[in-house]
């Protein structure tokens, strides 16, 4: 197991690591919209938090040797399901509608530092 790091995403605001590759496999750790440049959470509306969640994901995954065609499941945790057509449009942008990764969207009680959105994710790395 190796765990990966970028400064080019949010620290984790616990005792995680932003993710860690196994076998060729790279689990990513719930992403949520903080700016990595500034340490701010940015909760203006649930696109733009929702597009910054997708980009930190991205630095992640970046810095693990891989990209977003690679994500095989996404995890999306959302406080309001009732944003789920608003969520799906930027996601359908970062990911598009052909050969999009596996997923599943679930409202939950409460997220992390009152978020309204977390995104985790599972992908391969290339050989």
């Amino acid at each position: 197991m190796k765990t990966v790091f970028t400064k080019d995403a949010p620290a984790p605001v616990g005792p995680y690591s932003q993710a860690v590759t196994h076998n060729g496999v790279l689990y990513c750790s719930g992403q949520i919209a903080i700016d990595p440049t500034t340490g701010q959470l940015v909760l203006d509306t649930i696109e733009k938090e929702t597009a910054l969640v997708l980009s930190n994901m991205d630095a992640v995954l970046k810095a693990a040797g891989t990209d977003r065609q690679h994500v095989i499941k996404c995890s999306v945790f959302v406080a309001d399901i009732g944003q789920f057509d608003r969520i799906n449009v930027v996601y359908q942008e970062f990911f598009g509608i052909v050969d999009a990764p596996a997923r599943e969207l679930v409202q939950v009680a409460k997220l992390p530092k009152g978020v309204n959105i977390e995104i985790s994710a599972i992908a391969a790395l290339p050989s």
